[in-house]
């Protein structure tokens, strides 16, 4: 039997999507060395997998930021609409391409500590005698991750992989693959992209998570924890998508836009799915009440994935946040700015209060993190050119002072070589290191709010678009905030300098890339608090979105 088409009907044709390969050129030179790393990891022999893997890496980085340069002004949609290119999208990009850079040199740090025993002479504060070293015979591997990700903690496989100095680089194609997830998402035009980019930036920070070489069943159970509440938090997402869908018809966010400002109707259904969407996107940034997952994901990874994590994650997530309320539901401003202040204002508050308490330094970055996602969420609110572009600066000095911040913890280790992040123990560090406790009470002075520091910058910009916008009253709540974050910066800067340091102090390692990537975040810290207009001039141009 044979089924025919009645006579009437006609078969539809869909035109196949243009792939604008130059606008795309940054994301496409990630994802290409992201493949390509991956090939290495199957077939290059291991002794030739790390070299190359930092110049896949690496160059990756550094051509797409070139080539994110060179894009400057294009206001332009690709792949039938689905990727935004604007100055919006390529300040994002540009930044989350500088921490990645970063970041990456963090994860590339090799090398082995060799320490002295405890009753060997030492040479001097903070040092170690290279001679008692050798003698002794203690060898700490500078390297944060595990040999044998797929090994138990602590078992005979994992040990003989340590012994044999086997070195993980599976962390570089999947750091690649993240970056490139980052990229998608601020960019994304479309919620179908948007759920994509979420994802593929997603996937790897889990894995990267459960890779630390100390501290394995912290490091697997930070992994896990972030696994599952972020598999909720994308179920949230895809909740909120489907019910926008079903509202207008359409994921693209200029057709969502059109539908809202068409309805003159009860709009119940747009407003529960910008809800939906709103717990995907701020779990990501690290806001209340989704903040759970990050003191325990960032005390649990190795630093240097903290670091990359910290700054990136949030860039993307504001960044793609940020063209939601903009772009597909600006019709809805006096619905979801209410809402978004009391997240700010419960963001601020926690993260501040609960930074207070913590004894360990990591954790207390981590709630200094929460407190400034309620701080950038502050200029979202605002809803005008002035919260877009205060946005775009604060990310630029959160990401590079942030980024510096863990770099220096990364440099604190005990007599067997774990980070020393317990608070304690970095009683007396000014004395025994001047120059690294200078530079971390530089960053925590930037985090305060301090002048002459990118904070101080960056807050000011977001509390004057706010009151430019009829906020008065949430700056107001903003500053007290600060102050009370001020006290637990100020408390760590007090022990650092002003309190004696215990017989068993940690020192600080040998670690060439780290130190400098600390330097060039640190002279950023300054330069940016200084000399902030430049920046300033190219955010101010990055406030307008292409739809």
């Amino acid at each position: 039997m044979s089924y025919l088409l009645p006579a009437a009907a006609s078969v539809t044709t869909v035109a196949t999507p243009s792939i604008e390969y130059r606008d795309l050129s940054p994301m496409l030179i990630v994802f290409g060395a992201a493949v390509v790393a991956v090939l290495v990891e199957a077939f290059a022999p291991r002794a030739w997998r790390y070299g190359l893997q930092l110049i896949l890496g690496g160059g990756g980085l550094v051509l797409a930021l070139a080539l994110v340069i060179a894009l400057a002004g294009t206001h332009t949609t690709a792949v039938g609409g689905a990727v935004a290119i604007d100055n919006v999208t390529l300040v994002l990009q540009g930044t989350i391409l500088v921490a990645a850079l970063l970041g990456l040199a963090l994860m590339a740090e090799r090398g082995i500590e060799q320490r002295m025993a405890q009753a060997s002479r030492r040479e001097g504060p903070g040092t170690w005698s290279r001679t008692a070293a050798l003698a002794s015979g203690v060898r700490i591997p500078v390297d944060a991750f595990t040999p044998q990700a797929a090994a138990t903690p602590g078992s005979s496989d994992e040990i003989a992989a340590a012994r044999a100095g086997i070195t993980t680089t599976e962390v570089f194609p999947l750091a690649l693959f993240a970056v490139g997830g980052f990229m998608l998402f601020p960019a994304s035009n479309d919620l179908l992209t948007m759920f994509v980019a979420l994802e593929v930036l997603s996937l790897p920070l889990y894995l990267l998570c459960g890779l630390a070489r100390r501290r394995r069943l912290l490091s697997q159970e930070a992994a896990l924890k972030y696994f599952l509440l972020g598999a909720f938090s994308s179920a949230f997402f895809l909740y909120g998508m489907a019910l926008l869908y079903g509202y207008a018809g359409t994921v693209r966010f200029s057709g969502i836009a059109d539908a809202v400002s068409r309805d003159g109707n009860s709009k119940t259904l747009a407003v529960l799915g910008v809800a939906m969407l709103a717990v995907g996107l701020l779990f990501k940034i690290g806001a209340v009440p989704f903040q759970a997952w990050v003191p325990d994901v960032y005390q649990g990874a190795p630093t240097s994935v903290t670091a990359f994590m910290a700054a990136g994650t949030k860039i993307a997530a504001v960044g793609a946040f940020l063209r939601v309320l903009q772009v597909a539901v600006p019709g809805l401003r006096d619905d979801w700015r209410p809402i978004l202040a009391a997240v700010a204002i419960a963001t601020m508050a926690v993260g501040a209060i609960a930074a207070v308490t913590q004894t360990d330094v990591k954790r207390m970055l981590s709630y200094s993190s929460v407190a400034h996602a309620g701080f950038i969420l502050v200029a979202l609110v605002a809803g005008n050119t002035e919260g877009t572009s205060s946005v775009l600066f604060y990310l630029v000095a959160y990401g590079l002072s942030t980024t510096g911040a863990f770099a220096v913890v990364a440099l604190v280790r005990d007599k067997v070589g774990d980070e020393a992040t317990t608070m304690a123990a970095w009683a007396g560090l000014g004395r025994r290191s001047p120059w690294l406790a200078s530079i971390f009470a530089l960053f925590l002075l930037s985090f305060a709010g301090i002048p002459l520091t990118s904070g101080f910058v960056s807050k000011f910009a977001v509390f004057q678009a706010a009151a430019a916008s009829g906020a008065s009253w949430l700056v107001i709540i903003g500053v007290v905030c600060s102050a009370i974050a001020a006290y637990f910066y100020i408390r760590v800067i007090v022990l650092m300098f002003f309190t004696d340091p215990a017989e068993d102090a940690p020192q600080i390692i040998a670690a060439p890339v780290t130190s400098t990537v600390v330097a060039l975040t640190a002279a950023a810290t300054l330069v940016l608090g200084v000399f902030p207009q430049p920046l300033f001039d190219i955010v101010d141009k990055a406030t307008t979105f292409v739809r």
